[in-house]
């Protein structure tokens, strides 16, 4: 599995994903598959302009995941993101079996920072809950308080 420092640098790299969903005209969410090694495989930005609200950087990329490599592959991947999954996003992590999912925010926190802005009414539903309920388990890593700065910036006064 990755090391923490390999984990700060692809959480990075989710960030910059963000920034660029966000530039054009996307919610500000990044994600991306890293295999057992750390290769960057997949990655994504969050698509609500094509999608609504269901064009999650994580969905897209747990979706494409499940296409394109067998399941004993993806158990030994991680989905990293800088933003908690939400309930639907940790099911796609789940049920596309990526095998551990690394995240930089908690979705608490960005509640805070979205408020009741009707694109992203938040629930107040851990992904680690939503995972624990299944019978395969996905190792969970996350928030990363040193880089909530950073996955905040990508949100000002966006919402």
């Amino acid at each position: 599995m990755t090391v923490a420092g390999d984990d700060i640098l692809l959480l990075r790299e989710t960030i910059r994903i963000a920034g660029e969903a966000r530039k054009a005209g996307n919610h500000p969410f990044g994600a991306l598959l890293a295999s057992a090694d750390g290769a960057v495989l997949l990655t994504s930005g969050n698509t609500y302009l094509e999608d609504r609200g269901t064009g999650h950087a994580e969905l897209n990329v747990a979706r494409a995941a499940a296409r394109s490599y067998e399941p004993e592959f993806l158990a030994a991947c991680t989905l990293y993101t800088s933003v908690e999954p939400c309930s639907m996003c940790a099911g796609g992590v789940y049920w596309a079996g990526i095998g551990r999912l690394v995240y930089g925010m908690s979705e608490a926190r960005l509640g805070e920072l979205t408020g009741s802005n009707p694109e992203n009414l938040t629930m107040s539903l851990p992904c680690r809950h939503v995972l624990a309920a299944g019978q395969r388990t996905v190792a969970v890593e996350g928030p990363f308080p040193e880089l909530e700065d950073e996955i905040a910036e990508a949100h000002k006064d966006f919402w």
